[in-house]
């Protein structure tokens, strides 16, 4: 497909387009994630080739309407219902805290993506290991704008991530001078090299799917669960391993800080919809975790455990 094509989604409940996609966006300046007054816009590399596609909601009757471009464009446009969580299986779902029923209550449009781009979303997570959010962002953005591609279509500021051969083709010098450290090149370098097997988990059940990425050295299961909550659809892959996510969801929930092991307990009650908790937590604007001391920049993705 070269020309336009538009697709309509009528999913037949309310849907959050803005809160469902913008996990797909990494950091303000991501060339391959674009917002306007169209929609919002997003290039990527499908198993058909390029493709864009902008997403926008109608306000008037709930319907989502799709516009796309590319010989990929046509594979977006099919994954469309995927893409705003039609196949999220909200069964068995229990609130078992007060806050985590009133974050569900305000926030009913919202599900569990599945884009099934595996290494779309695996080499930013890997980027993102062990380093504040601004330093991952500005890395991923340096690398994209240098080794991608123009989306096709009419946004001209939206780029396409290089494809799996193109990172594979990337020097080592050229990550360390976008700020990737050696170790994290290493592993995007191992990733990019079992793309095929990789993109294969988009298909497979999810316990073998999670699986198969841990199998990779250097993705471990924080990175693990990036990619599940993007690519795989998957309601149980929370973030174990974040510098932040322990401590938030045991503030709004206790009270008080936790550590991964004690996130790992609370949340217990909730295993098969355990990032669905996290995502509703982080959506309902409950009260947060207090600031103490002076004010400063906390790393976004700090490890306390294997990635």
């Amino acid at each position: 497909m070269t020309s336009e094509a538009t697709r309509t989604y009528r999913p037949g409940h309310p849907l959050a387009v803005g809160a469902i996609l913008g996990c797909y966006r990494h950091g303000g300046g991501d060339p391959t994630f674009r917002r306007d007054e169209a929609g919002i816009w997003l290039g990527r590399h499908t198993p058909e080739g390029p493709g864009t596609m902008v997403v926008c909601s109608s306000a008037a009757d709930g319907a989502v309407i799709a516009r796309a471009w590319g010989s990929g464009g046509d594979w977006l446009l099919d994954g469309l219902p995927d893409l705003l969580g039609a196949s999220d299986d909200w069964s068995g779902f229990v609130a078992h805290h007060p806050q985590v029923a009133a974050a569900w209550a305000a926030n009913p449009g919202w599900r569990v993506p599945r884009s099934r781009l595996v290494i779309d979303s695996l080499v930013p997570a890997v980027i993102e290991q062990k380093v504040t959010g601004k330093e991952a962002f500005a890395a991923y953005r340096t690398l994209v704008w240098r080794f991608g591609a123009s989306a096709p279509g009419p946004n001209p500021g939206l780029r396409l991530a290089p494809t799996a051969a193109q990172w594979a083709a990337i020097p080592s010098w050229e990550f360390l001078r976008a700020g990737v450290t050696s170790q994290r090149a290493d592993t995007v370098m191992r990733c990019v090299q079992r793309a095929g097997r990789l993109e294969e988990c988009a298909r497979m059940p999810l316990p073998a799917a999670r699986a198969r990425l841990q199998a990779i050295p250097g993705v471990g299961r924080w990175t693990m669960a990036e990619v599940g909550q993007r690519a795989l659809g998957d309601p149980d892959s929370p973030s174990f391993g974040d510098y932040h996510v322990a401590k938030e969801i045991g503030w709004q929930l206790l009270g008080h800080d936790i550590d991964d092991d004690g996130l790992e307990e609370l949340l217990e009650p909730y295993v098969g919809h355990r990032f669905r908790v996290q995502a509703l937590l982080a959506l309902g604007g409950g009260p947060g975790r207090p600031r103490r001391g002076p004010r400063f920049t906390l790393p976004t993705h700090l490890p306390t455990r294997s990635f």
